[in-house]
């Protein structure tokens, strides 16, 4: 990688999904790009403790220390409500990443797959959103690397995930090892760069650390890993009368 773009829906997705991956590409001397849509202000328990404007404000303090910590210098944020990114408008957002892909020429972008990781809606949305625009807007020989979670970490932690609530019912979609095009496990420097900068955003973290314990919670996050995804029509070069279609995933032509 020379630029490696994340595209992401609420601060911390960043650090849990490819916080490893960022460090290590900054430290390499890369570019790196982190794109946020939203602010994330209704990620709380205690909504009269953080009311949203609040715990907006307080989150993008939260990330900005993150990504210091993992040697990010850029970042945008899309402007998207928190829990209503599947209501925004797929062309107005498609149009805003497919112009910052433009501008930024990332040889790598990554993002969530299809299911969110999560299954969550603001995850899905935002995948959506990037492939369509990393099919519009991408260099040639550019590549899209979707978050995905592999058996072999699904398999060690699938209890504590059930017990945390951290997937939506019927979630997660379970990739076989083999089938992964980045299965990263971080070295110990990497991973406690990792934490730290999870850390650092302690209105989503504080509580789990705590809970789990500091070398439980760094073994959890050891791992990272991605499917590329590679556009369908791949071999047909849009012209300006084509557009991508959110609902088939395909190029439809008009020329």
């Amino acid at each position: 990688m020379n630029t490696l773009l994340g595209i992401w829906a609420h601060p911390d997705d960043e650090a849990y999904l490819s916080g490893g991956l960022m460090a290590l590409a900054a430290q390499r001397g890369d570019r790196v790009v982190c794109v946020t849509a939203t602010r994330g202000e209704h990620g709380t328990s205690d909504p009269r403790r953080w009311p949203p404007a609040r715990l907006a404000a307080e989150r993008a303090t939260e990330l900005a220390r993150c990504l210091r910590i993992l040697g990010v210098t850029e970042h945008h944020w899309l402007g998207c409500p928190d829990g209503g990114c599947a209501d925004v408008p797929a062309a107005e957002a498609v149009a805003k990443l497919a112009a910052l892909i433009g501008e930024i020429r990332p040889d790598t972008v990554v993002t969530f797959g299809l299911d969110g990781n999560t299954g969550h809606a603001d995850h899905r949305a935002v995948a959506r959103w990037t492939a369509a625009a990393f099919a519009r807007a991408a260099a040639p020989g550019a590549r899209l690397l979707r978050s995905a979670v592999g058996e072999r970490w699904h398999r060690r932690w699938a209890p504590l995930n059930d017990g945390l609530g951290i997937f939506e019912p019927g979630y997660p979609v379970v990739v076989p090892d083999g089938a992964l095009t980045v299965d990263l496990v971080l070295d110990d420097a990497t991973v406690r760069r990792k934490v730290r900068a999870l850390a650092a955003q302690g209105t989503q973290t504080a509580a789990l650390i705590g809970a789990m314990g500091v070398d439980r919670y760094t073994e959890w996050v050891r791992e990272e890993s991605f499917v590329a995804w590679v556009p369908p029509n791949s071999g047909h070069t849009p012209c300006p009368s084509c557009w991508w279609d959110l609902t088939t995933a395909r190029w439809q032509c008009a020329c």
